[in-house]
């Protein structure tokens, strides 16, 4: 099991078809990032980065997209070798991220700075689940018997106010 408190860095192509999501779809990634905002929504979370390799020309580099920080590697960069730069700008504080892959190299590399590691296939069942369960369940606070008689004493004396305009 994984701290689920920490933010995330994900390898996002590696993610995207865990999660039931189609790699040659036209919009497979920001389908992810939409799910990945609902996520962030339902379980609290506010620090998630996401990584794209093979990024066109014009599509810029980072975004902002909702909770989620999408960044579009271009070549010859890879968005692994984006990640390896990530956890090294990290220093120490990587320790304090978790590292979303199934990608072996990307895990070896998250290990040695010190990061968490967990598969897409962890991750994504993660995901579901909270998107299936939707929001928690507040609890209901009910007006005690002294709170209900103060708002209709105050609500009837506001109908005697009207009834004189």
């Amino acid at each position: 099991m994984y701290n689920r408190s920490m933010p995330y860095l994900i390898d996002g192509h590696n993610l995207i078809p865990k999660m039931g999501l189609d790699l040659r779809s036209f919009d497979d990634e920001t389908d992810l990032v939409d799910r990945l905002n609902e996520f962030c929504r339902l379980s609290r979370r506010a620090q998630v980065e996401i990584y794209f390799d093979n990024a066109p020309p014009a599509v810029p580099q980072t975004r902002k997209m909702g909770q989620v920080t999408a960044h579009f590697i271009r070549r010859p960069l890879i968005a692994d070798e984006a990640i390896r730069q990530r956890l090294k700008k990290l220093g120490n504080a990587a320790k304090n991220w978790s590292v979303v892959s199934s990608d072996r190299r990307v895990q070896a590399d998250a290990r040695a700075a010190g990061a968490q590691v967990i598969s897409s296939e962890e991750f994504s069942a993660t995901v579901i689940e909270t998107l299936r369960a939707g929001p928690p369940v507040t609890e209901k606070k009910s007006m005690s018997e002294h709170e209900l008689k103060e708002w209709l004493t105050l609500f009837d004396e506001g109908a005697d106010d009207r009834s004189k305009l």
